[in-house]
């Protein structure tokens, strides 16, 4: 995997507080920061990929098996 490095500027409490929390995971900042920015974009991608399928979805419809007919009454359906 290709690296490249990056520069960031971070408010120096946020920077500890972050090495803080990196050192209790047991990884280093980078490590933190990498898996941060890939869950980011897996959700990002993912939510879309998700919505776009559930609108095409939704345009289609279900086939229920009836072929868009209904053979029962509400009053049969709801008969106690």
């Amino acid at each position: 995997m290709d690296k490249q490095n990056i520069t960031l500027s971070l408010p120096r409490s946020l920077l500890k507080k972050a090495k803080v929390l990196a050192a209790k995971n047991e990884k280093s900042l980078s490590e933190l920061v990498k898996e941060l920015l890939e869950d980011r974009v897996r959700d990002a991608t993912g939510y879309k990929k998700a919505r776009e399928r559930q609108l095409k979805l939704l345009q289609k419809g279900l086939d229920f098996g009836t072929n868009g007919w209904i053979t029962i009454k509400r009053e049969e359906l709801h008969a106690r």
